[in-house]
């Protein structure tokens, strides 16, 4: 079962980063490459103008970045007990969401921020965080054997 969730989460986060319109992501329409290697520049760039492009744009770039990314370090550590490294989320998270920027850059569907890889990776620590306290609420509560 967590195999399939994981497969519908990858499936659903592939069409939200490549493919949704609703996220101005329209292939074709674009010509030039876009990117920001400046750290928290677009964060604050969101912020400062708030006022302009609306609260909740703000948070739907911070927040959307860091919940589009906490099933990947939830979901893992449950389907194998191989991923159940803090560090090896972490890295994971940091490593797919950086191909995704890429992807992203090449194709020029989007743009490659190095703030989504800031929030990404720490959407996939956070997820790991709640893996690692529900596992640990659970082994308190069941035991081992479980």
């Amino acid at each position: 079962m967590g195999v399939i969730l994981f497969i519908v989460y990858v499936l659903l986060l592939s069409y939200v980063l490549f493919f949704s319109e609703g996220y101005g992501r329209m292939p074709g329409e674009e010509s030039v490459y876009r990117y920001n290697l400046k750290p928290f520049a677009e964060i604050r760039r969101f912020w400062v103008y708030r006022g302009q492009v609306g609260l909740s744009a703000f948070f739907l770039n911070v927040f959307g970045n860091v919940i589009g990314f906490i099933p990947f370090g939830f979901i893992l550590p449950v389907i194998s007990r191989r991923w159940r490294s803090g560090f090896l989320i972490v890295l994971s998270g940091f490593c797919l969401s950086f191909c995704v920027e890429t992807i992203q850059l090449v194709t020029k569907v989007g743009c490659f921020d190095v703030d989504d890889l800031i929030l990404n990776t720490a959407g996939a620590a956070a997820g790991y965080l709640l893996f690692a306290v529900c596992d640990h609420l659970r082994r308190k509560h069941y035991g081992e054997k479980i």
